[in-house]
């Protein structure tokens, strides 16, 4: 099960990267940009997965993702889109300088869910990987006990 969640997340790469790279055109021409503009933001996750293992029916759980402008322009998060209505993202959208860092917290509304639960989180940005996806699962387990 593990390895086709991979392998769909990196199918799903595959289709969305060529429609998204087409975000940076080259001019031959010179133009007044500033210092600012020049570069490329470098997206880098501390973890781009997270097990919360066993959890009960009805919890709402949340992890935060770690990540670092490893580039030397702004970075901008502009969506974090999740696979599922259970689950939300929130980010700070205010440009991440390079060398700095800045998180993204994901929470997973367990009621209704039982079993193994995969959602991923499409986070797009103006870095030179412009799509990354990031997964979350969880084993939730529902209470027989009345």
């Amino acid at each position: 099960m593990k390895k086709i969640g991979i392998i769909l997340i990196f199918l799903l790469t595959v289709i969305m990267l060529p429609r998204c790279g087409n975000a940076s055109h080259k001019s031959s021409e010179k133009s007044s940009v500033s210092s600012s503009d020049t570069g490329v933001a470098v997206i880098g996750f501390k973890e781009y997965e997270h097990d919360f293992g066993k959890v009960t029916e009805g919890e709402k759980i949340g992890y935060t993702f770690t990540f670092r402008n490893n580039g030397t322009r702004d970075l901008i998060i502009s969506a974090a889109s999740t696979s599922c209505g259970c689950t939300v993202s929130k980010y700070d959208n205010k440009p991440i300088p390079p060398g700095k860092i800045g998180d993204l917290e994901v929470i997973f509304d367990t009621s209704g869910r039982s079993g193994i639960q995969t959602k991923s989180i499409a986070v797009k940005s103006n870095a030179s990987t412009p799509v990354v996806f990031l997964k979350i699962t969880a084993e939730v387990i529902t209470s027989n006990n009345n």
